[in-house]
């Protein structure tokens, strides 16, 4: 079923989706996806180079005429967050994900999709392939391991990148574009809070579906955005205090 999203539209951007969708790419295995990537940018005869790191960079040279314009870096992380329900098996590092249309939606079976950031790196891939378009120099960096540590970023050389301006494809939502960023940082919280057993489990997402051993919690606080991810803790034990959760992620955000 997962080949039915190859005919949604654009062709290009979708077709390039499912192909990610079929190589195992979780945080830490990145060994697959490099060589998928580095693979297509050759094929297209253009520039592909890998780091020490294990980033890719495939540069496209600028139509004929427009040689003097900046150039602009497409930069998305080819890493996905490997998550499931309990009752599904699957083995992130060498399955494919099941992705399917669900009405106005494409999902996976009881899995993460992958379409952070499978997605933002399949819109720079029809960039690259599409000789139809006008623009000036483009080159299109893949990071790795971005969903832990944002080990790929981080490993970035000086003078890797030849780009004026750069788009970070790693957004929320379709039209929008940030024209700034805070940074990130990796936190560990620890308070009090008092047990309680009433409710089987409580679920705070944002646009995703339910994962059986995810809370997450996502806010906006003066600018920044505070992202409290709970796994593997029993659901039932901070149900009546999420509240607390909210407010002191709330808080923590302030601070960042």
């Amino acid at each position: 079923m997962s080949a039915e999203i190859k005919d949604l539209s654009p062709k290009h951007v979708w077709g390039y989706f499912y192909d990610l969708t079929q190589i195992p790419r979780p945080t830490g295995h990145m060994e697959a996806v490099t060589r998928f990537m580095i693979s297509f940018g050759k094929g297209l005869g253009l520039e592909t180079l890998q780091d020490e790191v294990g980033n890719v960079l495939i540069r496209k040279p600028a139509t004929p005429g427009m040689e003097g314009r900046k150039t602009v870096t497409l930069q998305s992380h080819l890493d996905m967050v490997p998550q499931k329900n309990s009752s599904v098996k699957h083995d992130f590092e060498k399955d494919p994900i099941d992705a399917y249309i669900d009405g106005d939606w494409v999902t996976a079976r009881e899995t993460t999709l992958g379409a952070d950031n499978g997605m933002g790196a399949a819109l720079a891939m029809a960039v690259l392939a599409d000789n139809s378009l006008r623009h000036g120099p483009i080159e299109v960096l893949f990071t790795i391991d971005e969903e832990q540590g944002m080990d790929g970023a981080f490993g970035l050389k000086p003078h890797f990148l030849k780009g004026d301006i750069l788009l970070n494809c790693d957004s929320e939502k379709e039209g929008e574009l940030f024209v700034g960023c805070a940074g990130g940082a990796n936190v560990n919280v620890s308070f009090q809070f008092k047990e309680d057993t009433y409710m089987q489990r409580i679920l705070i997402v944002e646009d995703e579906e339910p994962i059986s051993n995810l809370i997450k919690i996502n806010l906006i606080a003066e600018g920044y955005m505070c992202k409290c991810v709970f796994n593997g803790i029993d659901a039932a034990n901070i149900a009546a205090s999420h509240v607390d959760v909210m407010k002191k992620a709330y808080e923590l955000g302030k601070k960042l």
